[in-house]
């Protein structure tokens, strides 16, 4: 199995820039796996697609995966280091599935992280910080993107924390909740 490594924060803290920087401190060959879908009738997110491809070298190979993460996950080559950015927009992009297909692709999707042999960076949205959403969806999204973290989290050789444009690695500075059962949770010693 690779190494992983999750980043998470607020929305322009600078975690995708973290993300960046460790993969390519890697040293190996580095696959960007973009989630986002352009839409050019939306010029601020256009923008902030434009911004994250003029700062990726020329030398990473670049992969649109709004929906098929695992599938590709599963493909990895082991000299490689994978960067996924990010889980939130991967989670958007499946909004629409009941809660039984996404319980399966949740854990389609941490079955394969765990067999991975490339080393993998995955970039995710801090969500819950707030007031709780109005309307359904948005809780859904809270939801399902907050249980991703936390599970992903315990696969993870290192949990960064980037917000107000500092670093924090959360292995140094705290502790994991132990595991309580919760589907797809890894305990301390698996």
């Amino acid at each position: 199995m690779g190494k992983i490594i999750l980043v998470t924060g607020p929305a322009r803290s600078g975690k995708s820039e973290w993300a960046e920087t460790l993969a390519m401190q890697s040293g190996k060959a580095v696959v960007y796996i973009a989630t986002a879908t352009d839409n050019p009738d939306d010029q601020e997110w256009h923008q902030r697609i434009l911004e994250h491809q003029q700062r990726r070298p020329q030398d990473w190979v670049t992969l649109s995966v709004p929906v098929e993460l695992s599938a590709t996950l599963a493909d990895a080559k082991p000299y490689t280091c994978l960067l996924v950015d990010s889980l939130g927009t991967w989670v958007a992009n499946l909004l629409e599935q009941d809660e039984a297909t996404w319980e399966n692709i949740l854990t389609e999707l941490l079955e394969t992280v765990d067999l991975v042999a490339a080393d993998m960076v995955f970039v995710a949205e801090e969500v819950g910080w707030g007031v709780v959403p109005a309307y359904p969806i948005g809780r859904t999204f809270r939801d399902r993107l907050g249980s991703l973290v936390r599970q992903l989290s315990a696969f993870s050789e290192t949990v960064y924390l980037v917000t107000g444009g500092h670093v924090l690695n959360l292995g140094v500075l705290g502790s994991p909740l132990p595991n309580r059962g919760e589907k797809g949770v890894r305990s301390q010693d698996s």
